[in-house]
């Protein structure tokens, strides 16, 4: 299916942001299998033809709102130490997305195989471990590999949130850390 370009700014970006704000705002008054894009077009002041065109189907609006507010808006906390930073991290990234609203999140953003919604995702922890390791090399600590934590880490924490097969609580997401110093 052909999408339209995207244009940055204009119109365009008008448009988005303001399904963006009607997604945001139909999420908090309803049960998310209410929503439906004519709904969605209806309180946006667009056609649902825009939408379709622009986003395919709901699924993946939902994912792309949802990357939206996955989108990191600063860097991530820097404790002075690489292994409190990684452990800061984890519980912040817990907490948020073990919340009902952060499990929709991901529900969502895995929801679609249209579109790179997940793997943008992915790219905003790459990102942020990223900054941990450049810090811990500024600082003299010997670096830890990205790719490593991701699977070591990250991996087990998002599978656990995902599937609610045990608690993510504080203890486990600190011997995630510890374990992956001692590999």
């Amino acid at each position: 299916m052909a999408r339209e370009m995207v244009r940055q700014g204009g119109r365009s970006a008008r448009i988005q942001a303001e399904v963006h704000r009607t997604v945001n705002e139909l999420l908090k008054e309803m049960d998310r299998g209410a929503i439906t894009v004519p709904m969605v077009a209806e309180r946006a002041g667009v056609t649902p033809s825009t939408i379709y065109r622009r986003w395919g189907d709901l699924s993946d609006l939902l994912a792309d709102v949802a990357v939206a507010r996955l989108r990191p808006v600063a860097d991530p906390e820097d404790t002075g130490a690489m292994r409190s930073d990684l452990e800061a991290f984890v519980l912040q990234y817990v907490e948020e997305m073990s919340s009902r609203v952060g499990r929709q999140m991901l529900s969502d953003v895995l929801g679609t195989w249209e579109g790179d919604a997940a793997g943008q995702c992915c790219q905003f922890t790459y990102q942020h471990l990223e900054t941990m390791r450049e810090r811990a090399l500024q600082r003299g600590e010997q670096a830890f590999d990205v790719s490593e934590a991701i699977d070591f880490i990250m991996a087990p924490v998002v599978y656990h949130i995902l599937f609610g097969d045990r608690e993510v609580t504080p203890d486990y997401c600190r011997s995630v850390v510890r374990r992956f110093f001692r590999t």
